[in-house]
């Protein structure tokens, strides 16, 4: 598709800072994206693009389908006053801004990801290019999904996550969620047999055994497997003790799903698991055009690029299992400030990612 001249506007730095900081004034936990997602429309129209809201609650700006500039509109819950203020000493020293007295933009979601989304909406009504804000990317990613589902594939991909202006990731690992669930005969506890809660903590330290690496192994190569809820006790009736494990599972891009889910239950004689859909891990290439055009225009803007490999895992890795075009994950912030107390964001550091995703998607445009 090529972009009509109308597709595109002059987007000034203040009128992306507004909308920045109006997005993360509006709470967007996963399932109350509405009127984040509001807003977004409302700017597309603003600046002379239609924006609509899908049946799952996407924004959708469709244009010019070089390249397709998309970011998750949720975040996690959690209250934090938004306000801008002057950077600290404390804010250069953990990279957050480059100098004291930079503006600070505080609030849940500035860096995961609403500072992304803002960035690559700003980007998109620039250049003439489509764009997506999804929701559900923190809990079951169900509006990545739906896009895969429901519309062609793109010439290419920008996924919006923190990286910092100079980073590219290229990959993430995959995920898989599993439950197990164990009942035994109650009894009294000074019996030796093993009941449910005992079958169940022996079953995942045997899963831990499995998968550990050495110290020399890098995280990104290895899987990582977590336990991340139990319950358990004597039944209501007092017959019976019950055990539920809720578990998570990291899967490196030298591995598949099914060769962990059968590592994972190689060890089990007691209980059943029951697997969740796995998001597979992906590993892009640094030689696409895409990638090439980010090394590029973060020269331009005074960077020095960087590629990136995350532990964890995003809506790319569902794009990349359906989609044969070339992607990166790219965004401003620093990504350990993820869902923390304190989240906060650079305002001069959003300026300097919108300059680079505008020269990327000019370029991914006249490529074509």
């Amino acid at each position: 598709m090529t972009a009509a001249m109308d597709d595109t506007a002059e987007v000034s730095d203040e009128d992306a800072r507004e909308l920045l900081v109006d997005l993360v004034s509006l709470p967007s936990p996963s399932g109350e994206e509405s009127d984040a997602a509001q807003r977004l429309v409302e700017f597309f129209a603003a600046n002379g693009r239609e924006a609509r809201i899908d049946e799952v609650g996407n924004v959708r700006a469709p244009a010019d389908d070089s390249v397709l500039l998309t970011s998750h509109i949720d975040t996690v819950p959690g209250e934090i006053p938004v306000e801008v203020r002057p950077a600290s000493g404390e804010d250069v020293e953990v990279g957050v801004a480059d100098e004291e007295g930079e503006d600070v933009l505080w609030g849940r979601g500035s860096v995961d990801a609403t500072g992304p989304l803002a960035a690559m909406a700003v980007a998109a009504a620039r250049t003439g290019v489509s764009f997506v804000g999804v929701v559900g990317e923190e809990t079951d990613s169900r509006g990545a999904r739906h896009l895969v589902a429901d519309r062609a594939e793109p010439g290419a991909v920008v996924n919006g996550e923190p990286s910092g202006t100079t980073g590219i990731t290229l990959g993430y690992r995959g995920f898989l969620a599993g439950t197990y669930v164990a009942t035994s005969e109650s009894g009294h506890t000074s019996r030796p047999e093993p009941n449910a809660i005992q079958h169940a903590t022996g079953w995942w330290n045997g899963v831990e055994d499995a998968f550990e690496t050495d110290e020399y192994t890098p995280v990104f190569e290895g899987v990582t497997a977590k336990p991340v809820d139990i319950d358990g006790g004597i039944s209501a009736d007092g017959l019976s003790v019950e055990a539920t494990l809720e578990v998570q599972l990291r899967i490196p891009p030298s591995l598949d799903a099914e060769s962990v889910r059968e590592t994972a239950e190689a060890g089990l004689e007691i209980g059943t698991v029951t697997w969740a859909e796995p998001i597979p891990p992906v590993m892009e290439s640094p030689r696409t055009e895409v990638a090439r055009a980010f090394r590029v225009a973060i020269r331009a803007e005074a960077g020095d690029p960087r590629l990136l490999r995350k532990t964890g895992t995003s809506d790319m890795n569902l794009y990349a299992a359906d989609w044969d075009c070339p992607m990166v994950t790219y965004g401003p912030g620093n990504s350990e400030l993820d869902h923390a107390p304190d989240e906060r964001l650079s305002l001069a550091e959003f300026d300097r990612s919108v300059a680079v995703l505008t020269r990327v998607a000019s370029e991914m445009v006249r490529e074509t």
